[in-house]
């Protein structure tokens, strides 16, 4: 995104922001807290993300929380009462506010230990964190996460209005301001745009839409709507990462034409790559054992399952088509079926993908191909490979980036010797002049060779940062216009449509794609189009 572009976008959230009326704490006296100094924020989507999403913003009014799944939300209620009833811990970590930390130390740092007898393993310098990240954090004192929850659960909650359905929400309740959306992919554009629509604020988590079409769509109606809008991608928010592109920026390894970016995801965390639940005909004659006999039998042995009392199943399935329930979909394993989620490139590519985007400036690709293990088009498979292709930018040359997840991994390059690549995920640029490597979330950028990074030293502090590294609170006060927004829905749809243009060239049995982005579409396989939009079940519409 051009910095014009972003100038752009904050000033209309600056703009957006005036609308809410702020009174002045001294107009009512020392120590009050005008009602309109905070925010009525409705939460979409408790589980997991949406815990913690909310929990971050729970120094504003948590006003509603809407779950197609009762069950979950009244279980993630009953945990942040028992929370508060526990006695609190007044130490260090009781005094945190919570959040991710970064800035912190965990810029350089040693690199992997071996065991005894192990060659001497190289040092990074640990440059500690920026001067303009310990400046950002002066704005604002980090709110204390025990007494915000303790406020929200003896103050907030005995108010608050809870819902199954999102579109019941938005009709009936009218003191919302903004709405934090944390369902599952398939939901996230439809939740969205109908809020944006009522003017209400938005922050999605990543990846912020199932399709290239929801992308787009959303970035119009932000803009239509004048609204303060931001993804999940915490790590945007990051000092460390920021460090990264100060690096990238000052041409510390010169230009760069290629980038490799990996993360392990599925593995151990979700299952791909399995059949669908199916039970076999009662006449069907025993399957065979033979490759398509096993997966018949995998299919049958998972078995078949009632829907639990407190689960709106048809809400759960939304804009997607009609799949009988299973407890291998939900509440968390939706994200390995294409019906629902976006598989690991769809859930990590927004926090790795991010950074080389973001730093090269990088336009959509004009080159998409996907290769993978085997692909049943209903799971996602255990392991892909995405190629993309970008054009140049200005004097910036173009660049090749490949994606790989499932376990795989770029080459090594030489000059880590015998330290490993990180088997969690990470950055890789080769550069004209050297190589920089990044770790999930952009943490940890490091110059290659130790010895040049070290003797490179910090590079020339040229970007903001975001105060504590808060990125719910940096979108909480972009709405109050305090700060200027880090990952809004112009630059959020951009990253996701590269994102799903690498899932776009899987579903279309792994080919090899040409891309018009002005047209938005392939313009070497007409019938890969499809995967950019869905058709919606009756009753959802953007």
């Amino acid at each position: 995104m051009s910095d014009v572009s972003r100038r752009k976008f904050v000033q209309t959230a600056a703009v957006t922001g005036a609308a809410l009326t702020i009174v002045p704490r001294h107009v009512l006296g020392r120590g009050m807290q005008a009602p309109s100094d905070t925010v009525n924020i409705a939460t979409v989507g408790i589980n997991g993300m949406g815990a913690s999403n909310t929990q971050q913003v729970m120094s504003q009014n948590i006003v509603a929380i809407c779950d197609c799944d009762f069950g979950l939300l009244e279980r993630k209620l009953d945990d942040w009462k028992s929370t508060v009833a526990k006695p609190q811990d007044t130490g260090a970590a009781g005094r945190q506010g919570g959040g991710r930390q970064g800035g912190g130390g965990r810029q350089g740092g040693q690199g992997r230990q071996g065991g005894a007898g192990a060659p001497p393993q190289p040092t990074w310098q640990n440059f500690g964190p920026s001067a303009n990240q310990r400046s950002a954090n002066e704005k604002w004192a980090r709110p204390n996460s025990a007494d915000t929850l303790g406020r929200f659960v003896n103050d907030q909650l005995p108010r608050l209005k809870t819902y199954r359905d999102y579109r019941e929400m938005l009709e009936k309740q009218k003191d919302i301001d903004a709405v934090i959306v944390a369902t599952p992919d398939h939901m996230h554009a439809v939740i969205a745009s109908a809020a944006m629509e009522l003017g209400k604020h938005v922050y999605v988590q990543k990846p912020m839409c199932w399709s290239v079409h929801e992308a787009r769509h959303l970035a119009r109606k932000a803009v239509e709507k004048k609204v303060v809008t931001q993804m999940g991608n915490q790590g945007h928010s990051q000092d460390e990462a920021r460090r990264g592109q100060e690096y990238i920026m000052a041409g510390a390894i010169g230009e760069v034409r290629e980038v490799h970016v990996w993360t392990n995801r599925p593995l151990a965390f979700w299952p791909q790559g399995i059949p669908r639940p199916a039970q076999p005909a009662a006449d069907a004659p025993p399957p065979r054992w033979n490759n398509s006999g096993v997966v018949t039998r995998l299919a049958a042995a998972m078995g078949s399952y009632p829907v639990p009392d407190k689960l709106s199943w048809n809400l759960f399935l939304g804009v997607a088509p009609d799949v009988e329930y299973h407890p291998i979909y939900h509440p968390f394993n939706w994200r390995g079926w294409v019906d629902w989620g976006q598989g690991a490139l769809g859930d990590m590519g927004a926090h790795l993908i991010d950074h080389p985007v973001w730093a090269l400036r990088l336009g959509l690709p004009t080159m998409i191909e996907t290769v993978s293990t085997p692909f049943n088009n209903v799971s996602y498979p255990n392991a892909t490979m995405t190629h993309y292709e970008f054009a140049a930018r200005g004097n910036m040359p173009p660049v090749k980036l490949t994606w790989y997840d499932g376990g795989l991994l770029p080459s090594k390059p030489e000059e880590l010797g015998d330290e490993r690549l990180s088997g969690e995920g990470g950055i890789l640029y080769i550069g004209s002049k050297g190589k920089m490597l990044q770790n999930t979330y952009g943490a940890r950028p490091r110059l290659l060779p130790a010895e040049k990074h070290n003797q490179y030293g910090a590079p020339k502090e040229t970007m903001a940062r975001v105060p504590h590294e808060g990125h719910e609170m940096n979108w909480v006060n972009a709405i109050r216009s305090r700060d200027q927004i880090s990952c809004p829905f112009n630059y959020a749809a951009h990253l996701t449509e590269i994102m799903l243009l690498g899932v776009a060239s899987l579903r279309a049995n792994n080919a090899k794609l040409y891309y018009d982005s002005a047209k938005m579409e392939f313009t070497n396989n007409a019938g890969a189009n499809e995967f950019l939009s869905r058709v919606y079940r009756d009753g959802y519409s953007l």
